[in-house]
């Protein structure tokens, strides 16, 4: 069993909470997480990876252990905030992975510091502004959260005090295999975001949207290699994010199809997620 341990790394004002395991010397895997989940989603991701790199999974600001949330729900403000971490850490030769909102982040790092990153994955999120994928989501019925969520203040007072019931409506709604979220972990969730600021703190993510899409409009050129995976039962065709990711700047981007997971791949598929991951680190970084 590997060893992981919660250290903690300041970004200006912040003190954010890391689980960090493998060795230091070693290139860097960053796993950033969504909602409504924390760092503690990617566990066994982190047991399957640290015999080869050095894995940093923090806690987004206002989440988990992370108890302070960052100013706004920026994705490149948020990126600037993972950023820090990767530095306060020692982390080099660095490839970060984004799950959800956090791969939303990972798309705001690399346009932003592409010269710093050896690479980037994509898990299993749509990319805000990036065509055809954002107007098919959010005109998706389905996909009422991304409109409730933004909506100021109201989804703090409807969701306090019942964090569990809620969140387990979408780890069993988008998950192909629900019981893989485990009953503990899922205690654990409702704990993460179990304090108003923590809710705040995500709802805020979904309140940015609009403004994330207006800055991913602008297309930045960027040359380093990106990584797009989608669980098999996750739905929407790999290609209209391809090709959203194309449109946007990145030259060298490529889809990998997950097994057996839904939305939820890190918990759904933690040994095949790793093996992604550590194949595409692998080809970054050269021989290990």
């Amino acid at each position: 069993m590997v060893d992981i341990k919660v250290i903690g790394a300041r970004s200006g004002n912040l003190e954010i909470a890391v689980r960090v395991a493998g060795h230091p010397d070693r290139p860097a895997i960053v796993l950033i997480h969504g909602w409504p989940q924390s760092s503690r989603a990617f566990s066994r991701v982190m047991q399957h990876l640290a015999d080869e790199f050095y894995v940093l999974a923090p806690d987004l600001p206002g989440v988990g252990a992370s108890r302070v949330p960052a100013a706004s729900g920026s994705k490149s403000l948020l990126a600037r905030h993972v950023r820090d971490v990767v530095q306060a850490c020692g982390a080099r030769r660095v490839v970060v992975a984004g799950h959800d909102v956090g791969g939303m982040i990972a798309f705001a790092y690399v346009r932003g510091f592409a010269a710093e990153l050896e690479g980037v994955v994509i898990v299993n999120t749509v990319i805000p502004g990036l065509e055809p994928a954002w107007s098919k989501v959010l005109s998706n019925p389905y996909v009422w959260h991304f409109a409730f969520h933004s909506i100021p203040k109201m989804p703090e007072v409807l969701v306090s005090g019942h964090q569990r019931p809620y969140f387990d409506f979408f780890f069993d709604a988008i998950s192909r295999t629900p019981k893989a979220i485990t009953d503990e972990a899922r205690d654990a969730y409702a704990r993460d975001y179990g304090h108003v600021e923590a809710l705040r703190a995500g709802f805020d993510w979904y309140r940015a949207m609009s403004k994330d899409a207006e800055e991913n409009a602008k297309r930045i050129e960027v040359t380093t290699p990106v990584l797009n995976v989608r669980g098999d039962a996750d739905p929407g065709p790999m290609r209209d994010y391809l090709e959203g990711l194309s449109a946007s700047g990145l030259t060298h981007v490529r889809g990998e199809t997950l097994e057996g997971s839904g939305h939820f791949a890190a918990e759904e598929a933690p040994e095949a997620l790793a093996r992604l991951l550590r194949i595409f680190a692998r080809d970054c970084v050269g021989a290990v």
